[in-house]
């Protein structure tokens, strides 16, 4: 995976790593609500065959994703947009997964564009002054569905992609040094330690809730 650029990377070379049709896709999703409508269509990756790490273009074509893909997606036509394409790494405590997000900005407040499974951890408006408090509003509904416990524990600071250039949104193999990269980059603790003894279990009907899907493991599509 290349590293940083020393050039700047230009909206035609952007343009130009894409095929006329992945380009007219692309181009359609010119702001991040479309962006996520977009991602909701697509079904949950569910990794059938193996775990996957799926690059833009693969996503387009195989038409599923889970959340590091689906916000590279969405990182992708944000860039092509003229924005940053920048991901944010949610990470919880062990025995949990981490979430990772796009990031956006309007008006000076941070949005997010979430793929997932679940009635939770979903698209985030831009309404927050910085990505401590975006990151925050994923605690509440971010826990165990077994018993409750709330896992979210820290979040990484803005994560760039233009560091590995353009061939990751085209790339036809599996992108694990962005997913290893994004996963050593510098993350911040959401509270104090001590106050671990403070946090309430979700309630039963949270959990209920929690529990809501889309899709379907037994769906083809996955």
């Amino acid at each position: 995976m290349a590293s940083l650029p020393k050039r700047r990377i230009t909206k035609a070379q952007i343009e130009g790593a894409f095929t006329p049709e992945e380009l007219s896709l692309l181009r359609s999703l010119s702001s991040p609500t479309k962006i996520q409508a977009y991602l909701d269509t697509l079904a949950i990756n569910f990794e059938k065959n193996g775990e996957t790490c799926m690059s833009p273009r693969r996503v387009m074509r195989e038409q599923k994703a889970h959340c590091i893909e689906g916000a590279m997606l969405a990182a992708a036509a944000l860039w092509l947009h003229g924005e940053e394409p920048l991901l944010l790494d949610l990470k919880t405590m062990r025995g949990d997964d981490d979430h990772v997000v796009a990031l956006y900005k309007r008006g000076g407040h941070w949005g997010a564009i979430s793929k997932t499974n679940h009635a939770t951890l979903r698209f985030r408006d831009p309404i927050y002054k910085t990505v401590r408090e975006l990151a925050a509003s994923y605690f509440h509904e971010y826990f165990l569905d077994s018993n409750g416990m709330k896992t979210l524990r820290s979040y990484s600071e803005p994560f760039s992609l233009k560091q590995f250039g353009i061939a990751w949104m085209t790339a036809e193999d599996e992108l694990w040094p962005i997913a290893r990269a994004i996963d050593k980059v510098t993350h911040y603790p959401l509270f104090p330690k001590e106050n671990t003894a403070f946090i309430r279990l979700a309630d039963s009907m949270e959990r209920k809730a929690g529990k809501l899907t889309e899709w379907k493991e037994s769906d083809r599509r996955t």
